[in-house]
């Protein structure tokens, strides 16, 4: 007897197929580009039923939340959720696809890490990022010949990254580890390696560069710089001190992808801003200054790794250099 051509269970049904119309199932230009990105922001806010919630659980703007939310449907060609004035709710077509799009996420959250275990098991490669000067700061250096002397089969590549970068990097698995300087969001553990103050970034022409310091109540009122969607909004607002002690927030100037184009804008006397000691000596600039600041509390450098690759091997071995390092520095 010759085989069904399909197991019981997938034999199409002729009747129902032809008493059903045609359904056009191609995708036209709206429906491409759909992100695992895109469907995490879907997700959180399908929890949330609350845009500014959801946003703060997402470390973006509320804006930037709704319009990623406006493009998934206009791609996914249905409405995911019904606004009625302040209250928010899923649609029937958002029930429909909230447990395929959570299948999706994990889908490619499984395939990235199944990919990543495979190229660490073949190549014993880490890929580190480092933020601005992070890479010449005393602590990096000997943290990488210490994991080299240790490891010595284990190939080294250092990602520098930008304003924009420093922490989507990390946390779409594009580098291993990270130096990098806090706040840092959920799903990043970290181990501080030192502290250092934090001083003010202004033009040389500023009137407060006649004194010796100043506190943040000499710099209300000044524009500090925005950053880009991808940064987290808590590092924007722990770098900006805001809001400030007495209860003032912060007023923020332009959107700024690169430190260069930062510094020059502050030479031009368009925003200011609070950065670490070392940025002294590592960003000597014509036209900018850089002044104590007596009120505000210091900052941190850190290593950092995601908490679901604690771990794995190489992240392991670059974090027991690290302790060492932190064990040898304070005897």
């Amino acid at each position: 007897m010759m085989a069904a051509p399909f197991p019981p269970r997938h034999r199409p049904n002729r009747a129902a197929i032809s008493s059903t119309p045609k359904e056009d199932l191609s995708f036209g230009p709206s429906k491409i580009g759909i992100t695992p990105h895109q469907l995490r922001l879907f997700l959180v806010t399908a929890e949330e039923l609350h845009f500014g919630k959801a946003a703060l659980r997402l470390f973006m703007t509320q804006p930037a939340l709704s319009r990623q939310i406006q493009v998934l449907e206009k791609r996914l060609g249905v409405q995911l959720f019904v606004r009625a004035g302040r209250t928010v709710r899923l649609s029937d077509a958002g029930h429909a696809l909230r447990g395929e799009a959570q299948a999706v996420v994990d889908a490619m959250q499984w395939l990235r890490d199944k990919a990543d275990q495979w190229a660490r098991t073949l190549t014993d490669h880490l890929v580190v990022g480092t933020f601005a000067a992070e890479s010449a700061m005393p602590y990096t250096q000997p943290i990488l010949q210490d994991l080299r002397a240790r490891h010595p089969h284990l190939t080294v590549e250092v990602r520098t990254s930008n304003l924009a970068d420093q922490m989507t990097q990390l946390l779409e698995g594009r580098v291993d580890v990270a130096f990098l300087r806090p706040p840092v969001p959920s799903g990043i553990e970290m181990l501080e390696l030192s502290s250092e103050p934090r001083v003010a970034c202004v033009s040389a022409d500023n009137p407060l560069t006649s004194r010796n310091a100043v506190s943040l109540a000499d710099l209300a009122g000044y524009l500090f710089p925005q950053h880009p969607p991808q940064v987290p909004r808590q590092w924007t607002k722990y770098w900006a001190e805001d809001p400030r002690p007495d209860g003032s927030v912060v007023r923020y100037g332009p959107v700024f992808h690169d430190l260069e184009e930062l510094l020059l804008a502050i030479a031009q006397g368009e925003v200011v801003v609070f950065m670490p000691e070392a940025a002294r000596h590592f960003y000597p600039r014509p036209g900018i200054r850089y002044l104590n600041v007596i009120d505000i509390s210091p900052c941190v450098s850190a290593l950092a790794w995601l908490t679901r690759h604690r771990s794995r091997p190489v992240v392991q071995a670059v974090r027991e250099a690290a302790a060492t390092w932190l064990k040898t520095s304070s005897l």
